[in-house]
């Protein structure tokens, strides 16, 4: 794999707590998507539009990227996947007149790394073209099926541009037969357990591998809001970096559940500032110190770097009563 770019490098460490998914043929839900403070919003041209609408929802996601003004610092479109007529298209057109206001395209269905090349090889030519820097929009393969699971390393690697990995729950229920209708929720007689804790285990270990993002995807309750925060939780738990969102209701929620509580920042930071004095020769240079009644080592650090690093592309700051009883 190739260098990655300053670009992407950047593109790669922002916050995705919250990714709204908005269809690209509804004006009104564009309109609306962009006061919300989400971390990325995406705008849809597969799933969420019907055939006979995509030409012009293309158009409407063109007009809203050059009209801009999204509350979101990362604005994505989600392009149709290979197997229909569509993606070139997409890509051509949507990249080539408004590629300067997009940072990523999400690109479903994923089941080779061949299909992540293929987009970067189209892409590449679109920026030549349109006069962009190239290779400067990413890319967030969506994983959806058995098939893109067993593939998760070479697609994960199949390009520079790769952002995050994203799953794709319905579709993956679907393409494994699970006895349930609720994308989001456990398959009825499956207790206890998680039936999706391999999937989610699987996506989350090659993205850590690769130095890229685990997002999950949606909980289709809208107006559930305790069973979002279940299922966001659960991911969030594992250590993915967020969630996607349907609606308004969900946003707020999702924030909260992937980013650290304060006491959690706050001890953090305490932690890697007193490793940091431990370590160095004014502190004594020693590998392990006491920090409350805590022995901290190196291992200690990296687990705090996590936290603080989260915390701070959520915009967290140390609160002024941090390290008092310590």
């Amino acid at each position: 794999m190739s260098t990655v770019s300053q670009a992407i490098a950047e593109l790669r460490a922002r916050a995705r707590r919250t990714v709204l998914a908005v269809p690209g043929s509804s004006v009104k839900m564009i309109g609306k998507a962009r006061g919300l403070e989400v971390d990325e919003v995406f705008l849809d041209l597969e799933d969420a539009v019907a055939g006979p609408a995509k030409e012009e929802a293309r158009q409407n996601v063109v007009d809203a990227l050059l009209g801009g003004g999204f509350a979101a610092p990362t604005v994505v479109v989600r392009v149709n996947a290979w197997d229909t007529e569509y993606t070139v298209r997409d890509v051509t057109e949507v990249v080539g007149r408004a590629g300067a206001h997009l940072d990523a395209l999400l690109l479903p269905k994923v089941r080779t790394a061949d299909e992540v090349v293929a987009l970067d090889l189209v892409l590449t030519q679109v920026e030549k073209a349109a006069g962009l820097p190239e290779g400067h929009i990413g890319i967030e393969p969506q994983i959806e099926d058995a098939l893109g699971l067993t593939n998760i390393d070479a697609i994960a690697t199949a390009s520079p541009r790769v952002l995050t990995l994203v799953f794709g729950p319905a579709d993956f229920m679907a393409s494994l037969g699970m006895r349930t209708l609720t994308v989001g929720e456990q398959p009825e007689g499956y207790t206890p357990g998680d039936a999706y804790h391999h999937v989610l285990m699987t996506i989350l270990v090659a993205a850590r591998a690769h130095g890229i993002q685990a997002i999950d995807g949606p909980y289709l309750k809208v107006r559930d809001e305790e069973g979002f925060r279940r299922a966001a939780g659960r991911t969030a738990a594992l250590g993915y970096d967020g969630k996607w969102v349907l609606h308004p209701a969900q946003v707020d929620a999702g924030n909260e559940v992937f980013s650290p509580r304060q006491e959690e920042f706050d001890k953090a930071e305490g932690i890697l500032a007193a490793y940091a004095h431990s370590t160095s020769v004014e502190g004594g240079a020693r590998g392990a110190v006491m920090y409350g009644d805590e022995m901290l080592d190196e291992a200690s650090r990296k687990m705090a770097l996590v936290v603080s690093a989260r915390g701070r592309a959520a915009g967290m700051t140390v609160s002024e009563t941090a390290g008092e009883d310590r």
